[in-house]
């Protein structure tokens, strides 16, 4: 399967009971599974960051998968902010 080009990307904040839940390697599985590239991190202020890049579908997709998070997690708020695309990634990882 050929990789489209992205025509979406969004620079994602999570906040809420967010780490130490798996909130990341969640998301990487989700990511991979939906073809988004991009990263995702923990903060020090105790968000989850991560920006997705794919197609719209997929990206709105990868969004509200992290409205909802993995079981053990409790998302208050998410903010978005939709960017350019930049097609810099070759796949979705963990940053630390």
């Amino acid at each position: 399967m050929t990789q489209e080009k992205p025509d979406a990307r969004a620079h994602v904040m999570i906040s809420g009971r967010v780490q130490g839940v798996s909130f990341r390697y969640y998301t990487v599985q989700m990511a991979q599974r939906l073809q988004v590239m991009g990263w995702v991190r923990n903060r020090a202020d105790g968000k989850v960051e991560a920006v997705f890049e794919g197609g719209k579908d997929a990206v709105e997709s990868m969004i509200a998968l992290c409205r909802k998070g993995p079981s053990a997690a409790s998302v208050d708020n998410l903010d978005i902010d939709w960017e350019t695309p930049t097609e810099e990634f070759s796949g979705f990882n963990m940053r630390f």
